[in-house]
């Protein structure tokens, strides 16, 4: 099986500025997130980017990469740019690889080009992981999905989900924890699998108004009538890179394993 894989990256970061190169261990860090997604056995992995320095920066370590509009109002958008440059067949798989994700999973990657290859009625697929904290079950920050019995996602929200009818009847608003485990309470991934027409069809949709609602960008595919196959992961994948402090965390781990 082969899929391309794409990773956008952004220099504009608010919270860490000029984030594609930050150095990691000698390294720019989306030079790090294309070598650790190459490992997945994708047949290309290309950075989509909005500045020239991020491409010089990848050719200086022979990763391949385009350039793209600066305009684009989300990764998604500026993936859709990178497939029609590229001239990606519609039918091709494309995983969308963050550029802050230096510790990402190469099985993950290949799992969910896997699962969309197999799910031909399903135009993307994601990946999901039990929740198993109730602070992250009550937290808005963290993207809840539920599935139906053919791992197809019903619903993403911010808010704790799904709920139970009895809930309030236990008198405790944080929830036990056993019973969103059993519930089967799931924490999204922000990892997607594309069919490349899609993704190029993707930015001419309208907005939904639940994507509104919810600052969810994937619910404009359910609100179409397509859908999106989940991937359960067995754990969490590590944390990615938004703040100086993650920065940090991710170049301590590096350091330390390379020892």
């Amino acid at each position: 099986m082969s899929f391309t894989v794409l990773v956008p990256a952004r220099m504009a970061s608010t919270r860490l500025p000029d984030k594609p190169l930050a150095d990691i261990g000698g390294l720019p860090m989306v030079v790090r997130v294309a070598r650790q997604a190459a490992r997945s056995g994708a047949l290309r992995v290309i950075v989509a980017a909005d500045d020239a320095r991020v491409i010089a920066a990848c050719a200086r370590h022979g990763v391949e990469a385009v350039l793209t509009r600066v305009d684009h109002a989300s990764g998604s958008d500026r993936l859709a740019e990178a497939c029609t440059l590229l001239g990606l067949d519609g039918d091709a798989i494309v995983v969308n690889v963050q550029g802050d994700e230096p510790l990402i999973d190469p099985a993950l990657i290949r799992e969910c080009a896997d699962l969309l290859r197999a799910d031909g009625g399903a135009v993307v697929a994601t990946a999901a992981h039990a929740i198993d904290d109730v602070a992250d079950f009550a937290n808005p920050n963290v993207v809840k999905v539920v599935l139906d019995a053919k791992s197809r996602a019903l619903y993403f929200s911010r808010a704790p989900l799904p709920w139970w009818r009895d809930a309030s009847s236990i008198g405790n608003p944080a929830l036990p924890m056993a019973g969103a485990q059993d519930i089967g309470a799931l924490r999204h991934i922000g990892l997607y699998a594309y069919r490349a027409g899609y993704l190029r069809t993707f930015p001419t949709l309208a907005m939904a108004p639940l994507e509104k609602l919810e600052s969810l960008e994937q619910l404009r595919v359910l609100w179409h009538g397509e859908r999106i196959v989940v991937h359960v992961a067995p754990h969490a994948p590590p944390g990615g890179v938004d703040t100086a402090e993650d920065l940090a965390r991710v170049r301590a781990l590096l350091d330390g394993s390379a020892r």
